[in-house]
């Protein structure tokens, strides 16, 4: 069977100037210095082969990614090198935005019932034309409004509204501590068995509109942990059916939260066009509606998008947009959602485009205040803080103040069970490699390599 030549791997290849002897000999030093299989006997023929549009396991195309990023000083997905798992379907994800409540109440349903911990095959990918329509038919929506006061067995009350938000914050307060994969199973549950059935229930239109709402909060909640256990597909089918959720009420402040949430895992997943154009939609759609704390988090996605695509201006203009919004956060009332978004989250959402952007000094600057000023009850994302200040560190071209504070995120030690801040750190392990025979580094290493054991062994 012909196959049709890899033309966006030579194209990186092409530019990081490396051979296919060179590519496979970088390959298997970084796997032999991972402890990894794959990789390890990798030739220029195993190159050969790829070039040439030969399938290829994840865990090797994701091996070529870091490789390759650490060359070129910027971060490579497998998708930028044309790897979707050429042994599995490569269509786009279809999203299926549900035309109706009851549809939208299904698909929750069904979903409450997979599991975040399962593989997800392959690479998410979602057709432009499909996010599109979806973002489309959120913004011209007009709110379906609560059936209030209907025939039913069950009447619900705004003590059900509280107890909801109340078991929300518990499990929110995990995830920022443990990682997404800690509540997820128990969290699904409740939301299928307890809240869900509670929208086909009785209430007034003051109860019914506060229900829905909390509802939502769940239902981005279980978006978020699938995120952070690393399963793509179910998250994002929870967010774009968590905003078709938002619609039955009008909320449109929160539906632009699920945008720049949707903005933020494009981005993570590295389809920097489709996370600014989620992240521009969700300042348009909050526009009039959204407080000044809010369209700060808001535009700092949109930020943290243009940083991400080298887009410097923009970014700048945009990082510039979210302080000027948070400058005015406390003149109105935020909803408890929102609280979440102080000082030193912004702090941290500026510090990660000033990394991007190799702004070295005041990536530092913005990374240290970061730290200094995140409440150590959110654990994962004091953690994500010290590896940018880290990587910043780096930057600037100082190794041994970069690797004590690597090592103090990860002696942290519970955000490790989040699959992306294992990611900051094994980033951060691919471009101190190069200083692989420095003692401090060695040493760095095998904090992570211990730190991981032990996880595995608490997971048993």
């Amino acid at each position: 069977m012909s196959r049709e030549p890899n033309a966006q791997l030579i194209a990186v290849m092409d530019e990081a100037k490396v051979s296919n002897k060179g590519l496979a000999k970088r390959m298997a030093d970084e796997a032999t210095r991972r402890g990894l299989d794959q990789g390890s006997g990798t030739t220029h023929i195993s190159v050969k082969r790829w070039r040439e549009g030969a399938g290829i396991r994840p865990q090797t195309a994701a091996l070529i990614a870091d490789v390759l990023s650490s060359k070129l000083g910027r971060r490579i997905t497998p998708g930028d090198l044309g790897f979707f798992d050429h042994t599995k379907s490569t269509a786009p994800e279809p999203i299926g935005y549900p035309n109706a409540v009851p549809d939208v109440l299904s698909v929750l349903d069904g979903l409450a019932q997979e599991r975040a911990d399962d593989p997800a095959p392959g690479q998410l990918i979602v057709a432009d034309a499909d996010l599109s329509s979806a973002v489309l038919s959120w913004m011209i929506a007009r709110p379906d409004g609560i059936q209030a006061d209907r025939p039913a067995h069950q009447r619900v009350g705004m003590r059900d509204v509280r107890a909801i938000r109340d078991a929300a914050g518990t499990f929110m307060a995990l995830d920022f501590k443990y990682g997404g994969g800690h509540g997820h199973k128990a969290l699904r549950h409740y939301f299928r068995h307890e809240v869900l059935p509670l929208l086909n229930a009785s209430y007034s239109e003051k109860v019914g509109t506060a229900l829905f709402g909390a509802a939502a909060e769940v239902s981005q909640l279980l978006a978020w942990t699938a995120y952070d256990a690393g399963n793509h597909r179910l998250a994002h089918r929870y967010l774009t059916s968590t905003l078709r959720l938002t619609q039955v009420t009008g909320d449109r402040m929160f539906g632009a939260r699920i945008l720049t949430n949707l903005s933020h895992q494009a981005n993570y997943l590295g389809n920097h066009a489709q996370a600014i154009q989620l992240a521009r939609s969700s300042l348009e759609g909050g526009r009039g509606a959204a407080t000044p704390r809010a369209m700060a988090l808001f535009a700092a996605h949109e930020a943290r998008a243009l940083a991400n695509a080298g887009d410097g201006r923009g970014a700048g203009r945009a990082m510039n947009e979210a302080e000027r919004y948070f400058g005015r956060a406390d003149t109105v009332t935020d909803p408890e959602w929102l609280s979440y978004m102080d000082a030193a989250e912004l702090e941290g959402e500026i510090c990660h485009c000033l990394r991007d952007l190799k702004q070295r000094r005041e990536a530092v600057e913005y990374a240290q205040r970061a730290v200094d000023s995140t409440d150590p009850k959110y654990a994962r994302t004091l953690g994500f803080c010290r590896m940018v200040l880290a990587q910043s560190q780096l930057l600037h071209g100082e190794l041994e103040a970069a690797v004590t504070t690597a090592s103090l995120a990860v002696d942290g030690g519970d955000s490790l069970q989040s699959t992306r801040f294992q990611r900051y750190v094994s980033d951060f392990q691919n471009e101190v490699s190069v200083h692989a025979a420095n003692p401090t580094v060695a040493a760095f290493n095998e904090k992570v390599h211990d730190a991981l054991v032990r996880l595995d062994e608490d997971d048993e």
